[in-house]
């Protein structure tokens, strides 16, 4: 993390006191998108770290509608056409799907009998899955307790990454940034309208015949009427007061500057564009009078450039397993 060195504060001397001057600035953190292009999975004697914070991941899931919506999207229609096996249900695939789509990573466990015969395959968070060497995978919930699988029994689907090849990486990773955009200009609005639609003031107290217990009187009225319900009037009694002793200097105008509509809509076009999913198959309703076109050729187009590569992707573990237990019905109408 950067911290930007802030700038020292001032102090001048006056006649009625001493007068504060300092900057506000919070640090900023290096982007880990860019460290992506020079670290490499580090190796700690036991298995290789992620290049990317899965947390991070996790936690952005549902850090913007428009990114959690495109992604169930896919996972619904995945496991909607898959056909369910004995060894494997379709609440398996429906968690190792969406593992899938939010890491980019998904494993599978075979699960075998003491006779070595398999049994089931069962699904494992990519959240907590780690790869050794000679691809040796532990399941890591937290820093106390590791579990090593049994060799050869996980498969382990990725998305391919262009710096390193022991894990994969999710394809919407360019517009993580965009996401986290469109939550906190969300926050920004709605802590705008639980503080009373301003975006904060400066309360300039200048009276001398105020005294200390005056001032921590208004300051525990100022911190009673913050929050829900704060759309009251404060009464403010100072005899003998100046005109202008006590004065209200908002800090900005948020109406005219903070351009909500437009983050959102800039935002939410680069997420789509990142998951390649037509807008109106996620409800959007369009702001022209042309619309979004044919939904129905929409999903069309949408389900063979995108759901049947993805279906073709996850077929792959049929090779590894050694049994055709990985099948999707053909769509509806379509010719396959």
């Amino acid at each position: 993390m950067i911290k930007k060195n802030p700038t020292p504060m001032a102090k001048v001397e006056t006649q009625g006191g001493q007068v504060e001057v300092f900057t506000f600035g919070d640090p900023e953190p290096v982007s880990r998108l860019r460290l992506l292009d020079y670290v490499e999975a580090m190796f700690n004697g036991r298995w290789y770290e992620p290049p990317f914070p899965l947390d991070g991941l996790a936690d952005a899931f549902r850090a913007s509608p428009h990114h959690s919506s495109a992604i169930y999207l896919k996972r619904n229609l995945l496991t909607s056409s898959f056909v369910p096996h004995p060894m494997m249900s379709r609440e398996t695939f429906k968690a190792w799907a969406t593992d899938f789509l939010v890491f980019g990573n998904g494993y599978l466990e075979a699960r075998r009998a003491l006779s070595g015969r398999t049994m089931r395959f069962e699904h494992s968070l990519s959240r907590y899955m780690r790869r050794g060497q000679e691809k040796r995978y532990f399941y890591v919930p937290n820093w106390r307790e590791e579990h090593e699988f049994v060799p050869g029994s996980v498969f382990h689907l990725r998305e391919p990454d262009i710096n390193q090849e022991l894990y994969g990486l999710p394809e919407y990773l360019s517009a993580l940034q965009s996401a986290l955009l469109n939550e906190s200009a969300t926050i920004f609005r709605r802590r705008y309208y639980e503080n009373g639609s301003h975006a904060g003031f400066i309360m300039y107290l200048s009276d001398s015949a105020v005294s200390n217990g005056d001032v921590e009187k208004l300051r525990e009225q100022l911190r009673k009427s913050k929050g829900p319900g704060n759309f009251r009037n404060l009464f403010v009694h100072a005899p003998g007061g100046k005109p202008e002793g006590l004065k209200l200097i908002p800090v900005s105008e948020i109406a005219a500057k903070d351009d909500f509509s437009a983050i959102k809509n800039a935002s939410k076009d680069d997420v789509l564009a990142a998951h390649r999913v037509p807008p109106g198959l996620l409800g959007i309703i369009p702001n022209n009078t042309g619309g979004f076109g044919n939904a129905s050729q929409s999903m069309q187009v949408f389900h063979e450039n995108e759901i049947v590569p993805l279906q073709g992707l996850f077929e792959t573990f049929n090779e590894w397993a050694g049994m055709d237990i990985v099948r999707f019905a053909p769509r509806m109408g379509s010719e396959t």
